[in-house]
């Protein structure tokens, strides 16, 4: 890709990836995802493709969004400078509880810093009690 079509990186190193439907929007976020942030994320979109085989995917607000049926959301996640925001939209409701809280009631956050080894198993878990919950309309 020539550097003039590669994605802006907002503040933070989050990748403005116009919004989009589908898994090619996502694809495209994840290359455009800086350093370690993209292999990371890589790793955890196929667990949860494969931990939801339906799975819908979406970029809005330059972010990832993953649910069981369109416009309605169960994760999100976003780039900072030194860590993954991964965002449980119904994380109140999961069991154990992701171990960051929100200013909203319901969403729970999950934090992965390069240095993180991520239990893809309680992940996987997280991810398959959070899209039996109902999903957020965005």
């Amino acid at each position: 890709m020539p550097p003039s079509d590669k994605p802006v990186l907002l503040t933070g190193g989050n990748p403005q990836i116009p919004k989009g439907y589908g898994d090619a929007p996502v694809q495209a976020w994840i290359a455009a995802a800086p350093g370690w942030k993209s292999d990371a994320w890589r790793r955890l979109d196929a667990l949860i493709a494969q931990t939801v085989p339906d799975v819908c995917k979406a970029v809005k607000w330059n972010s990832p969004l993953y649910g069981v049926e369109e416009g309605r959301w169960f994760l999100g996640v976003h780039v900072f400078d030194r860590y993954l925001k991964v965002s449980f939209f119904n994380g109140a409701d999961l069991d154990p509880l992701p171990p960051v809280g929100s200013k909203q009631k319901h969403v729970r956050y999950f934090h992965i810093h390069e240095e993180d080894a991520v239990d893809e198993a309680r992940f996987a878990d997280w991810v398959t009690q959070a899209c039996r919950l109902p999903g957020e309309r965005m």
